[in-house]
């Protein structure tokens, strides 16, 4: 199974895990999929009123320069993590 067909996987499999993941860890979970699926951030910063954007915004900061295969690759192994 190549590396987008296993990143596709996951998603679906995202989506029906045995429980809900803590607010970190779904803020990584976002971070990932977006390096992954468009790249570096990009636009402007949310503002402090927005708080759950800007977390968002920042957690997918912070993978600046990740390539998107490492991104996928790190989607994917996260999502099995919590599978169990």
């Amino acid at each position: 199974m190549s590396l987008v067909d296993q990143f596709n996987q996951a998603q679906a499999d995202s989506k029906n895990l045995p429980e809900r993941p803590d607010n970190m860890t779904l803020l990584k979970i976002y971070a990932l999929f977006k390096q992954a699926s468009t790249g570096d951030a990009s636009g402007e910063r949310p503002g402090m009123t927005d708080f759950v954007a800007r977390a968002k915004f920042d957690a997918w900061a912070e993978l600046k320069g990740t390539s998107k295969d490492t991104a996928m690759q790190e989607y994917i192994d996260l999502i099995e993590s919590l599978k169990d």
